[in-house]
């Protein structure tokens, strides 16, 4: 990583100067550090919270299942929710370098083509489904599939799974016998349907947007990482975003940019960032004694969210399963062996291997409930561990019509948002 020349800004604030200045190391802004810092004119940098993306826990597919103890894993608490009877909701977040692409479950898809044309009729050009397939596929390399929908020779490797359980291909076959047809690519000509998903893997391991983008060219003179880093707030010129303030371990530094600084922290940390530095909602600011540097209603409003159901069932005479017994710690001990020595086998599951959309109600247009088989029991994000063997089934609805908000519970960036 590039070591760069420090002065002192006003106030004995140590300073940095680049050109593009990226918050936020998770899937946005990997591909933005990447991407920027291809021009050898420009000096880039990218600031992350958490740590480099160095843990086997990440790389190893089926680490999935211990990823949700770990402290990059760490996500956020909703406030509770009176449609969920009081109850509260658990968001998972990647705070590491790739960001929650590090963390999730590696399952590739898309929107569907309507959500894209839909967004172009509400006025954002660009954003129609015809301009922005181009993107998918150059943004792609996959295996098996190049055709209209997928390209190769993209920096993201999109890969069947190597060994499907084979409890994931009995999904399948329960879903064709129950009316719905095979779909042997979600992200092709229609998602309709059941079938296996493509998962984001490169030769055994997880392919994140880190991965994929950032960790080819990490010896780029121009472009510097900066992990561990927290950025407290965005500094203003006037009406022009000038700078952050970052807290790296014990000391504060100010990072200024000459061109721009890009927020790329996520739906919930993006909105929070903007409010701490006085952008935002200007009774609320005031409430927390945030000065309103500019008033900006619709900062964290809007929020959707896919209300997700995991329906739980116990099959204990399928040792296939991943479980907690005496055969299927001795099946994932075997499994460790395997992928250390040819990155093969069982923990190359990424555990949610098939599912299916499917219509809530015959006349719709599209689907509009996405299904996850899992081959092992979860409950509570894999943060409780149960015994036994079993599978699980997520029910997500996928355009909910509920709208929530993102707030500050204090100006203290320590403190996660609301």
């Amino acid at each position: 990583m590039p070591i760069m020349p420090v002065t002192l800004a006003q106030g004995g604030l140590q300073m940095l100067t680049f050109d593009h200045v990226i918050v936020g190391g998770g899937s946005a802004g990997c591909v933005l550090a990447s991407r920027l810092s291809e021009d050898p004119q420009v000096q880039v940098a990218l600031i992350e919270s958490g740590p480099a993306d160095t843990s086997a826990f990440i790389h190893c597919p089926g680490a999935l299942a211990a990823l949700s103890r770990l402290p990059f894993a760490q996500g956020l608490q909703a406030l509770p929710q009176a449609g969920l009877g009081g109850r509260t909701g658990y968001q998972p977040r990647g705070r590491v370098l790739g960001g929650s692409s590090a963390v999730n479950a590696m399952c590739y898809v898309r929107g569907q083509p309507q959500d894209y044309e839909l967004w172009a009729r509400w006025g954002n050009a660009g954003w129609g489904w015809n301009e922005v397939l181009p993107y998918f596929r150059r943004a792609e390399h996959n295996e098996r599939l190049y055709n209209h929908w997928h390209g190769q020779n993209g920096p993201l490797n999109v890969a069947d799974l190597q060994q499907p359980n084979p409890f994931s291909r009995h999904f399948v076959q329960a879903g064709v016998q129950a009316g719905f047809v095979h779909n042997e690519d979600f992200n092709g000509a229609s998602q309709e349907g059941v079938g296996l998903y493509q998962v984001t893997q490169r030769q055994g391991e997880r392919c994140s947007a880190a991965r994929a983008y950032l960790t080819p060219h990490r010896g780029r003179p121009n472009l510097t990482v900066l992990t561990d880093t927290r950025v407290e707030r965005v500094l203003l010129e006037g009406r022009r975003a000038s700078a952050v303030q970052v807290l790296r371990g014990q000391e504060r530094l100010q990072i200024q940019a000459r061109q721009e600084v890009v927020l790329s922290a996520g739906a919930f940390e993006s909105p929070a960032l903007l409010m701490r530095s006085g952008i935002g909602p200007g009774a609320h600011l005031q409430s927390l004694g945030i000065a309103v540097l500019h008033e900006l209603p619709g900062v964290g409003q809007n929020l959707h969210d896919h209300p997700d159901v995991v329906l739980v069932a116990e099959a204990p005479w399928a040792t296939d399963l991943f479980g907690l017994s005496p055969l299927g710690v001795w099946h994932v001990l075997r499994a460790v062996q395997d992928w250390r020595r040819e990155r093969r086998g069982r923990l190359t599951t990424n555990f949610a291997e098939a599912g299916g959309f499917i219509r809530s109600s015959p006349g719709l247009e599209s689907p509009d409930i996405q299904l996850h088989f899992v081959v092992a029991k979860l409950v509570d994000h894999g943060r409780k561990v149960v015994a036994g063997h079993g599978f699980s089934l997520h029910v997500c609805l996928l355009q909910p019509a509920s709208r929530g908000r993102v707030q500050l519970a204090s100006p203290d960036p320590a403190m996660p948002p609301l």
